[in-house]
């Protein structure tokens, strides 16, 4: 006798739940990795059962996603956004998610942070080095400008 359709979606979301405890996920991650066990007919149950409980909210994801890229590890705007779709967050709720993000801010706290290590270098290769951290973190070349620029004259003495 085999396993009712009841629970392997029971099971089904028993796994989706230890999956977002780690941290917030969104649809399209849990609807991955139930993939891999479950069938289509039961993932989707699992999902609207995990929707109806409120444990997954893309919104929520996304918010989630924007406030720990700029408090651990600072990112643009459009890095963020891109981050987020390839998570499986809809394209428009990823560009409102980061529409109010002041980009000059967060590129100087990512400054400050690589500060330490390019401090006392030639201003070509602090230029260089800070330049390509910023420039791998999505910033665009005029905020990347203005910061190398304010974090040269902060390292003078």
């Amino acid at each position: 006798m085999g396993i009712s359709r009841v629970d392997l979606v029971n099971r089904a979301v028993q796994i989706g739940r230890r999956f977002i405890a780690y941290r917030p996920r969104s649809c399209a991650e849990v609807r991955r990795r139930l993939a891999l066990r479950f069938s289509s007919t039961v993932v989707k149950e699992a999902l609207q059962h995990l929707e109806g409980e409120g444990y997954l909210d893309d919104a929520a994801f996304a918010r989630f996603w924007r406030e720990s890229r700029e408090s651990n590890r600072p990112r643009s705007a459009s890095f963020i956004s891109y981050e987020l779709v390839r998570h499986g967050v809809g394209r428009d709720l990823a560009q409102e998610t980061v529409a109010d993000m002041n980009e000059e801010d967060i590129a100087h706290k990512a400054g400050l942070a690589r500060l330490k290590a390019i401090e006392g270098l030639g201003y070509v290769t602090f230029r260089r080095r800070l330049e390509g951290y910023l420039k791998r973190r999505g910033f665009g070349s005029r905020v990347t400008r203005q910061v190398v620029s304010d974090m040269w004259r902060l390292s003078q003495p």
